[in-house]
């Protein structure tokens, strides 16, 4: 018989700030190495192993080896679903530059969280498919999947044991954008149409020009 939920492993794992750095950047959806995840962190290398390691005894995030060099990332979705909700109620970081500013700023219009679109642009695409009669709108969920085709997603591909739709409350927006397959299958979408990119490091996705007009002429959404 098991008892209530440890959250205080859960939070003390998290609760240390070059490991809550490092959590926010593997919320991204990449896999990152540990030089890397280091350089976010502002730590040593060896000072970013043992946090790293604490991460994974914590079940929070998984190693992933590639010959001589090991990826780190989030352990699933539902880790990403948790620490988008517990942003929502944490105080911000201070920005001290003029470089983190512009990445805070880039980030608060489109992100990626985990495998799927975050920020205002998220916001904006999942209330698109409300209004399309896609989705239902206090939960999200899937009503009719041929709006979804205007971007190239059909139903046959939404196959798998994970939820089809999940709202996922945005900590920038305080409103939901879809997560799941169907949110997924959005991002998956906008990146093969090079709709967005993404810079070669941190979260932000780039809403590129082919971008703005497609979602135009596909949804009638301005963005």
């Amino acid at each position: 018989m098991e008892g209530d939920a440890d959250l205080a492993a859960v939070g003390s794992a998290i609760g240390e700030p070059a490991r809550a750095l490092m959590l926010n950047a593997l919320l991204g959806g990449r896999a990152l190495p540990a030089s890397e995840l280091a350089q976010v962190a502002r730590v040593a290398p060896s000072t970013a192993s043992a946090h790293l390691a604490k991460l994974t005894e914590a079940g929070l995030i998984t190693v992933e080896p590639d010959g001589r060099h090991r990826y780190h990332r989030l352990a699933g979705e539902e880790v990403a679903h948790a620490l988008e909700v517990l942003a929502t109620i944490a105080p911000p970081l201070e920005i001290k530059t003029l470089r983190a500013a512009g990445r805070a700023g880039a980030e608060r219009h489109a992100r990626s969280c985990y495998d799927h679109v975050a920020g205002e642009l998220g916001v904006a695409i999942t209330d698109r498919f409300v209004e399309l009669g896609a989705l239902q709108r206090e939960s999200l969920a899937l009503l009719d999947p041929e709006p979804l085709t205007a971007i190239g997603i059909h139903a046959a591909q939404l196959t798998g044991r994970r939820p089809l739709t999940r709202a996922c409350l945005d900590w920038t927006e305080r409103r939901p954008h879809v997560a799941g397959q169907v949110g997924a299958a959005i991002l998956t979408a906008l990146l093969d149409l090079r709709w967005v990119d993404r810079p070669p490091a941190g979260r932000a996705l780039r809403l590129t020009t082919a971008g703005t007009r497609g979602l135009r002429s596909s949804l009638g959404l301005i963005a």
